[in-house]
């Protein structure tokens, strides 16, 4: 058996990051950049107000106390998105409001909790203040001509917000995969056929499209095959226009498991592995013609696992992505496990924060069908192939499935 880390690196290999395209702002959200962006003006473009108060000298209000005021004429309202008319001079203030241009002879702007406004035209401060207070500076944030970002970064709402200051409307990013889902199995039928004895509705054709689209990347659903191999070919071939291929079902070795010769009929390059794991030990990948295909089991949680370790490493790589594992952290288990020697096992863990440790248990039962143990789930414990038994107080790696901002959320929120 190939191990997963071989397993994984040899599929790795193959995969460059796609074509690039060019979209507007709103559509660049988790997308990668794929072009370097410079900044074409200062931001902020001008010095301005940090507060709503008073832009004032502020050698005038260096005597001013809670018990001797300094009073200040009142020369003009200044609101944001308007420059003053008058220039501030000695004994004067300007009203002005967050984001207003600093007036000319300005030096600091008074916060309004410090001064209490006589009447329309003057205004008394109780407090002191220094030079620059309160006032941002042109270019304190980004400087025409520089860097804002490199290709390769992921944009999220800072980076479209940053992106719009500079009046970036359209962007080149690295294109979305369209990946087509197909599952196999005469026992398989789609969520809105009649139930029959014997028939299980199709829910690793859900599965995957999510996590596909968890991805960054864009489903195309093949629907259901039957058992066997003309349909199958037909159904691949329907998926040749697409960047990525995914089957579930029928890479096993039973009698009615077609993936492997409908694959190769077509003419596929195309590795078939039994990978050290559990769940999700036998395993397809290769190119049918310009497409990457990849044949997962058919159990639920074998299915979704598989395609974590390996799919969606895939996809993101052909985003643009340099970070393409989930992240992990180090958990105290709660409990005895005994697993399976010679095979790394990921194990559905539920994750409790308390104080500054993390503690984990298992979802419950761990069958390849159990698909509950994965919406149970908060990550995947991931055990050596030599070890035999875990114990409660071991310290151990879980691949998180989600944010671990998630563990200080209920679950039914």
């Amino acid at each position: 058996m190939i191990s997963v880390i071989e397993a994984r690196d040899a599929i790795l290999d193959q995969v460059r990051p796609l074509g690039t395209e060019r979209v507007d702002l709103f559509s660049a959200m988790d997308r990668v950049l794929a072009e370097d962006v410079y900044a074409t003006r200062n931001q902020p473009p001008w010095d301005n107000s940090a507060m709503d108060g008073f832009a004032v000298r502020a050698a005038d209000t260096r005597s001013a106390s809670p018990t001797h005021p300094v009073t200040l004429q009142i020369i003009e309202d200044l609101p944001a998105g308007y420059r003053a008319k008058n220039k501030v001079e000695s004994g004067q203030a300007i009203h002005i409001m967050t984001g207003a241009p600093v007036p000319e002879g300005a030096d600091a702007i008074l916060r309004s909790e410090i001064t209490e406004r006589l009447d329309t035209h003057h205004v008394q401060v109780f407090q002191p203040t220094s030079t620059g207070v309160d006032l941002r500076r042109v270019g304190e944030d980004i400087t025409d001509g520089d860097l804002l970002f490199p290709a390769g970064t992921l944009i999220r709402p800072a980076e479209i917000g940053l992106l719009a200051s500079t009046n970036r409307a359209y962007i080149s990013v690295y294109r979305r995969p369209r990946v087509a889902v197909l599952s196999t199995g005469d026992e398989i039928i789609d969520i809105d056929d009649e139930m029959e004895d014997g028939k299980i509705v199709d829910s690793n054709g859900y599965t995957l499209s999510a996590l596909v689209l968890d991805a960054g990347a864009e489903v195309i659903r093949l629907g259901i095959c039957h058992d066997t191999q003309e349909a199958l070919e037909q159904k691949l071939r329907e998926g040749l226009s697409s960047d990525v291929i995914i089957t579930s079902g029928g890479v096993s070795v039973g009698e009615y498991d077609f993936v492997k010769s409908a694959l190769e009929a077509l003419g596929t390059t195309m590795e078939f592995w039994k990978v050290a794991m559990t769940p999700g030990r036998p395993l397809a990948f290769g190119m049918i013609q310009d497409t990457l295909a990849f044949g997962l089991p058919g159990n639920p949680v074998a299915s979704m696992v598989t395609f974590e370790l390996f799919t969606r490493p895939v996809l993101l790589k052909m985003q643009g992505y340099t970070h393409l594992y989930r992240p992990s952290v180090r958990a105290i288990l709660l409990e005895d496990i005994k697993k399976v020697s010679g095979r790394k096992q990921f194990i559905r863990m539920q994750l409790q924060r308390r104080e500054n440790l993390i503690y984990a248990s298992r979802t419950g039962a761990q069958g390849s069908g159990i698909l509950r143990s994965m919406s149970l789930a908060d990550g995947l414990a991931i055990t050596h192939e030599d070890q035999e038994f875990l114990k409660a107080g071991d310290e151990i790696e879980v691949m998180l499935l989600g944010g671990l901002g998630d563990l200080s959320r209920q679950r039914n929120c």
